[in-house]
């Protein structure tokens, strides 16, 4: 890449050469023409493009293939103001050459990426015309498709974002997925393009076998065995001249008290305004004396309780702006005069300027209390309401004190400083900010400072009273030793051209060598290239006076290009080729090399051609072959006179470099800086480094100063520097330079897309490795796609000419990025922001793909160990097979009653004949009245009336089937009794909700349809709502069976109750929609139901006497069972609380348990979450209304999932002001196949909580680990296992029992599991063993259902109510819902988790795969422009906690994640809604 010019904008090479040119690389790679045939044809295709490039002297661009096309001759750009640009500008000087990144781009020209999609308000782009609904036969007929089986009751959300306005417009293109499945949608064919770029991932060979189940070791990445290693000799240190002995003055301030006296009106510094007029000229007569009186006032006229405020060697701030040089000058000096040591530090603009936290850490550091600054900026600072200005975050307290003339005291006659002779003591601390952005000062002392003054004056040959330019900031580095420094030995005259200046006319500096015929210049490459832009119709300038001109970032490999196209225009106004003088230095070492005229003894400039893939290797190898990815560098002189230079390896100990390798450059002379100021510890490792041989032999008696910079000794003992320690990105084996990454990146036609001076490119380490980073500023004009296109091409140039992948690219908007001083680009604190979702990008590219190459092996199947050796491999380990069981029921009949009424029907009559007015049922509304009642014989009488309508009205026979279609309440109890009576089978079903009819309407009739029902049961109002006009939009009203309502039935009485003829007789249907998306039906007969109303009575000791609160749903599972069943069986009274009332009332239920003091109360996640996050703010308010949760024994939470850890125990800690038990919260587990299998119950012991390796549970081993150890799950037992329930671990594939340190699926075996599935809607060939299960080995003979939960037990050391060890049992998850990526299961609950601890505003998340990628969808609860931050936080996260790579990100509102009536994640739903386009995302980002 030497070829690294510096284009205005990248000349594209014409299309038709672009396309033989990927021809070529075609033919290449099929074999079809030999390397060199190729090289050949390439080199005459792309000479055809050469007067392309206009401008250029042919003879250079034969030489050293430098300059960059359009250099020379730049056409003026349209703009009179150029664009101001940055202080890390100087890498932007030489771009890489466009062909090299053009011939990059070539060979990927064909590949197509993904572009993310972003939201623009949906109304204004879609249409209901354009919309095409979603292709309803794409997939099985399972519920997720088509008819949205969503029933949003309370606290549900709703699946589609249909209410945000009209839907977005689908692609018409179908695709076909990996299933061979036609996909309609947008979405997917991004998706399936995002396959395209996939296939041919990066990554090393996979070894044989995955070896360790437990250690997931990453991989570690072999060295290269072809890499390039140094070859030549060990060096030798580099000695410099010898400081010539001469009259030098004793100190820097005896030179300044000998000009101030005897010559005081020789011209000290002159100072300009914005617009280029001199405003003042300090003389050194004046300097000396406003010094003095500054010294004086210092020292004699501040006091703190009558002590002086400062004494000799108290650190103060200086706080300038760039404009006001003299100011600063007076402060310098009259500082250094009254002993005191000046901290030079920028002017902060706000409270919360970028860094301004560390440049409190370095005031603090310093022990800074006493701030000097000029009248107009003190001014300028922002105040507090006192006047005062503010303190600033992170800052110690500060005194301001103003140094205007009139504030200033003039000394007595007889005063004198003491002038001393330049010693050990610190002079003045210079800030530096390293690559994190902590702030330390570099300590110098008076005799450093003399000593670096007397080296650059002898360097650069200065003499008496010349004058000198200076474009730099004064503050610090060489503007400040060059400028203020030296300028004083010398007497120069300084002319001062501050930054505003050059940024209105980039020619002044320029202009103002001509005006003061200066002999000297001092500048940066960015200052060259600003002038190069503004130099036409400047006839007028002559640069002849010039015999320095002094290149301070000359080490930086980009300034090549500037030093090169400046000296081609200004060679025709009298700029002489050896007056430029590129030097390096950094703050700990000074000056570190500067090169000299040819007059002062300088050898020829010289230059290197270096291979980029030879120094990311850290060796040099000059490269004249490859063209494309090679990397000039100018020399940067010799040696400063009086210093010894070596170069050291940059890392562990400092052994001398060979010859021909790349290390850090140490430096030994009296003129470099002495310490980091009170940090002692770094301070040691840098500033006394001692270099040895190879043979462990120190290279001197003195220690040596490390500078920071990465660089080699070249021919002629010339210095040449490749890069920072600051820049260096260390990506698997390999350095990369971020200059290097940042001019790659510029090469690409960047004028149109971002400016310029505003990329950033940084490291953050991501799974052990550091992770490149780009960040630019995009422009306001460019598109969205265009943008896209640009990021893409980056990302190809820099794998091409750097072969490392980038991880994230971002572009901001214009002017958002935090500015370091002068202008630049504060690197630490955009990666800063990058890192805390803080960066607000408008765009965003990841490719972890690409660049994540050392994951864990993915895990190899081994051939399945048949069951019989796993339980011998059990028995000889000593592992228990994983099995337990509940009391026995034979010894528990409670009475005869169980026996005598084995139908639930009979049970009822019994009761309203023995105790019919013993209440059984109260139903709340939201205000906690009783809204109705129902005793033992109302219930029956009314059961009665329904079972009367069904025969009479309805003509029904026994064992039809019914839909009751009810609200939560007591009619819909007393109407799954009628269906009882007269022997029908009922199907009870959530009604539709009135306001979202479209998405829970087809729910309705699907059950009603799929359940055969022959009648609907339900209230007048929701019979009104299935035949009103907007429901018949949805399902037409003539569909419906015949529709009962029995609101205002006649009092009937039935002949005779149905008794069905055998217990196995079905008594009614259970209808639920899993969490994956599908409908089945399970039968329930007469014994189960029993059954099951046993088993609950017994574990919670439900009597007539006992009241328990219930909130929860009335239509499925174990809500169903207890509000329907258990009251009756056991004749307890139960509190219904319909959960849809705390929409209204959200402390309803914990006011009906305590109101009714009940002991056992039931809820779902949903509702325990409302009252966490509504009433949490409120348990004082509650107490005063007189809330008393001490009654509570056992509250549980029913459920079909792992355990919710952290709610429950936030719930019981909210809680436990107003009483509740820490004990009393426990979760339930039931499935479809048996509703309840765990309950908590009363007796019993506590539910215990382990901790399981989380890296384990990935390949199905439980493994106990210690809280808090890395990578640990807390897992808490679901409840204790019902009587009469059996249960056991088997193994999911070879159906053989497996040892308690086994994750496994459990199967359970119970009078009361369902007898099997009426109906499974879309998948009934998987489902068809689920009742009937028999283990392949061991106990064969027994019956299990399978739940399809994976889960483990484990024995405690509790003892149970039998005086037996307790076993736990512990659920894990959803079989159907785990993620089977990289040969293990995940549990997409565990990276959800992981998810919503990455950013505060991510409210929820969910994730589901999709042909092998991992998408992750996140609720965005903030603000839009705040999305795409979250983007790489996700996939870090991700990465580093479960170590994989994630493929898609969707970015959403809140509420859009669909979650039913219990409370859980419906993540079939949400991928079939982002498989149709159905989301209306903010935004979708496809990672590489």
């Amino acid at each position: 890449m030497a070829e690294r010019g510096c284009p205005l904008e990248a000349v594209p090479l014409p299309a038709e050469v672009r396309e033989s040119l990927a021809e070529l690389e075609l033919e290449l790679s099929e074999g079809d023409i030999t390397q060199k045939g190729y090289e050949k044809k390439r080199a005459k295709l792309l000479a055809r493009c050469a007067p392309l490039i206009q401008g250029v002297d042919p003879s250079l661009q034969v030489e050293n293939r430098i300059l960059g096309p359009a250099q020379a001759s730049a056409p003026a750009p349209k703009q009179s103001k150029p664009r101001p640009s940055n202080a890390r500008d100087e890498r932007f000087r030489s771009d890489v050459h466009t062909e090299a990144v053009q011939a990059a781009l070539a060979k990927y020209k064909e590949r197509k990426m993904p572009m993310p999609s972003k939201r623009r308000s949906v109304l204004t782009h879609a249409s209901v015309e354009a919309y095409t609904p979603p292709d309803l036969h794409s997939a099985p007929p399972d519920v997720t498709t088509g008819l949205v089986l969503r029933q949003p009751a309370y606290g549900e959300r709703p699946q589609t974002a249909s209410a945000r306005g009209v839907p977005r417009g689908c692609r018409g293109s179908v695709l076909e997925t990996a299933g061979g499945v036609p996909v309609s949608s947008r979405v997917s064919s991004k998706i399936q393009q995002l396959l395209n770029t996939l296939k041919r991932p990066k990554r090393p060979p996979l070894k044989e076998f995955f070896v360790d189940d437990f250690e997931e070791l990453l991989e570690v990445q072999q060295p290269d065995p072809n890499q390039p290693k140094p070859e030549g000799s060990q060096m030798a240190v580099l000695r410099g001249e010898p400081l010539a002995e001469g009259s030098w003055p004793p100190s820097l301030l005896a030179a300044l008290q000998q000009w101030g006296t005897t010559q005081p009106k020789a011209p000290c510094l002159t100072a300009l305004d914005t617009a280029g007029k001199a405003v003042y000229t300090l003389t050194y007569g004046k300097l000396w004396s406003r010094s003095l009186k500054l010294a004086y006032t210092l020292l004699n006229k501040l006091t703190n309780k009558n002590e002086p405020l400062l004494k000799p060697g108290d650190r103060v701030a200086l706080v300038f702006p760039n404009s006001d040089p003299v100011m600063f000058m007076v402060a310098f000096y009259g500082c250094l005069l009254a002993e005191l040591v000046p901290v030079p530090i920028e002017v902060p603009l706000t409270r919360k300027d970028a860094g301004s936290q560390q440049v409190g850490f370095l005031l603090g550091s310093c022990g800074i209390s006493l701030a000097l600054t000029t009248d107009a900026c003190q001014k300028g600072l922002p105040k507090a309401q006192t006047g005062e200005v503010v303190t600033f975050k992170g800052w110690p307290p500060l005194t301001w004190l103003v140094i205007d003339g009139k504030h200033l005291t003039k000394p007595p006659k007889d005063w004198q400083p003491a002038v001393q002779d330049a010693g050990p003591q610190t002079a003045y601390i210079e800030y530096k900010t390293s690559k994190e952005g902590s702030m330390v000062g570099v300590a110098v002392s008076h005799a450093s400072l003399l000593a670096q003054c007397q080296a650059l004056t002898q360097a650069c040959g200065y003499s008496e009273a010349e004058t000198l330019t200076n474009v730099l900031d004064f503050k610090r580095d060489a503007g400040l030793w060059h400028g203020v420094l030296t300028s004083i030995l010398n007497r120069i005259h300084v002319v001062s051209i501050p930054y505003a200046l050059m940024k209105a006319n980039p020619l002044s500096w320029i202009q103002k060598v001509c005006v003061y015929k200066a002999q000297a210049a001092l500048v940066k490459s960015r200052d060259m290239h600003w002038s190069l832009l503004a130099q036409r119709g400047q006839r007028d300038v002559s640069l002849s006076s010039l015999r320095l001109l002094i290149v301070a970032d000359g080490a930086n490999p980009w300034s090549i290009s500037s030093c090169d196209a400046f000296l081609n225009v200004f060679q025709a106004r009298g700029l002489r080729p050896e007056v430029i003088c590129p030097c390096a230095s950094s703050p700990e070492a000074l000056t570190v090399a500067i090169r000299r005229p040819p007059d002062l003894g300088g050898p020829p400039p010289r230059r290197a051609v270096l291979s980029m893939s030879g120094l990311s290797h850290g060796v040099i190898r000059v490269d004249a072959e490859e063209k494309l990815s090679v990397l000039t560098v100018q020399d940067v002189g010799q040696v400063m006179p009086g210093a010894n230079v070596c170069i050291v390896k940059v890392e562990g100990t400092p052994h001398l470099c060979k010859t021909d390798e790349v290390g850090e450059i140490c430096v030994d002379s009296s003129a470099t800086a002495t310490a980091y100021y009170g940090l002692l510890g770094i301070t040691k490792n840098v500033f006394e480094t001692v270099p040895v041989t190879a043979g462990g032999a120190p290279v001197s008696d003195r220690p040596f100063t490390r500078t920071g910079l990465l660089g080699f000794i070249g021919p002629d003992d010339l210095v040449f520097v490749v890069g920072k320690l600051d820049g260096l990105m260390v990506v698997g084996f390999r350095r990369h330079n971020a200059d290097d990454v940042v001019a790659t990146a510029l090469a690409v036609e960047p004028m149109k897309f971002v400016y310029r001076g505003r990329i950033a490119v940084f490291s953050v380490t991501v799974l052990h490795d550091d992770r490149i980073v780009l960040v630019a500023e995009q422009r306001p004009d460019a598109s969205e796609e265009d943008s896209f296109q640009w990021m893409s091409r980056v990302l190809q140039a820099i794998d091409s000419i750097h072969q490392v992948g980038v991880y994230c690219l971002a572009l901001v908007p214009a002017n958002t990025l935090p500015k370091a001083p002068l202008g630049g680009i504060h690197v630490s604190e955009t990666k800063q922001r990058f890192l805390e979702g803080m960066l607000h990008p408008c765009n965003v590219l990841m490719c972890p793909h690409t660049c994540v190459t050392n994951l864990p092996k993915p895990r190899q199947k081994q051939p399945e160990v048949g069951p019989a050796s796993m339980i011998v491999g059990n028995l000889v380990a000593g592992k228990r097979i994983a099995q337990a069981s509940g009391r026995e029921l034979s010894h528990l009949e409670d009475s005869d009653q169980a026996r005598k009424f084995l139908f639930l029907p009979d049970v009822l009559q019994w009761r309203a004949h023995t105790t019919p007015e013993h209440p059984l049922f109260l139903l709340l509304n939201a205000k906690g009245t009783v809204t109705s009642t129902a005793t033992c014989v109302q219930l029956h009488k009314k059961a009665e009336r329904v079972a009367a309508a069904l025969m009479e009205k309805a003509r029904l026979n026994a064992g039809a089937h019914v839909a009751l279609v009810y609200p939560p309440g007591v009619d819909l109890i007393a109407a799954f009794y009628g269906c009882l009576y007269c022997g029908c089978v009922p199907v009870t079903v959530r009604p539709p909700h009135p306001q979202n009819l479209t998405t829970t309407l087809p729910t309705v009739k699907m059950i009603v349809e799929v359940s055969k029902s022959a009648c609907v049961l339900t209230t007048q109002a929701i019979m009104r709502l299935l035949r009103s006009k907007e429901a018949a939009a949805t399902v037409d009203a003539r569909t419906w069976p015949t529709i009962l309502d029995t609101d205002d039935i006649p009092k009937k009485k039935v002949a005779s109750i149905f008794r069905p003829p055998s217990p196995d007789v079905l008594a009614y249907l259970d209808f639920s929609v899993s969490t994956t998306g599908i409908l089945a039906g399970v039968k329930m007969s007469h014994a189960a139901t029993s059954a099951l109303c046993r088993s609950i009575k017994l574990q919670c000791e439900l009597y007539p006497s006992r009241q328990i609160a219930i909130c929860l749903d009335p239509y499925c599972g174990l809500g169903f069972a207890l509000w329907c069943l258990c009251s009756v069986y056991s004749g307890h009274q139960s509190v219904l609380v319909p959960p849809p009332e705390l929409e209204t009332n959200v402390s309803l239920w914990l006011w009906a348990v305590s109101q009714y003091r009940a002991r056992v109360t039931f809820c779902s996640y949903s509702v325990m979450e409302m009252c966490a996050r509504g009433l949490g703010a409120q348990t004082a308010a509650l107490r005063m209304k007189g809330v008393n949760l001490s009654c509570v024994r056992t509250c549980m939470v029913v459920a079909e999932e792992r355990p919710r850890i952290a709610l429950t125990q936030s719930f019981s800690k909210l809680f436990r002001d107003l009483g509740l038990p820490a004990r009393a919260v426990s979760t339930t587990f039931g499935c479809r196949v048996n509703v309840a299998i765990c309950l908590q119950g009363t007796a019993g012991p506590d539910p215990t909580t382990v901790y399981v390796d989380m890296r384990a549970l990935r390949h199905d081993r439980v493994r106990l680990v210690e809280r808090g150890s890395p990578h640990s799950l807390p897992l808490t037992e679901s409840g204790k296992i019902l009587p009469g329930v059996k249960v056991i671990i088997a193994h999911t594939e070879t159906r053989g029992p497996l040892g308690d340190s086994h994750l496994g699926e459990i199967w359970v075996s119970s009078p009361h599991n369902a007898t099997g599935y009426y109906t499974v809607y879309g998948e009934e060939g998987l489902h068809a063993d689920h009742f009937s299960a028999r283990l392949s080995f061991g106990d064969t003979q027994t019956v299990w259902a399978r739940t399809g939960f994976l889960g483990f037990l484990r024995r405690t050391e509790l003892t149970d109510a039998s005086g037996e060890r307790h076993d736990a049992l512990y659920v894990v998850g959803s079989l159907d819902e785990t993620l089977e990526l990289r040969g293990m299961r995940y549990h997409p609950i565990d990276i959800e988790t992981s998810v919503i601890r990455a950013h505060r505003s991510i409210a929820e998340c969910a994730v589901f795969t999709w042909t092998n990628l991992l998408v992750v969808v996140v609720e965005l609860d903030g603000l839009e422009q705040d999305a795409l931050d979250l983007v790489a936080l996700v996939t870090n996260v991700v990465l580093e906690e479960h170590h994989l790579v994630v493929g898609v990100v969707v970015i959403v509102d809140p509420g859009v994640i669909p979650i039913n009536s219990r409370g859980e994640k419906q993540r079939m739903h949400l991928r079939d809604g982002f498989l149709a386009d159905q989301l209306d995302p903010i935004y979708v980002a496809y990672n590489m």
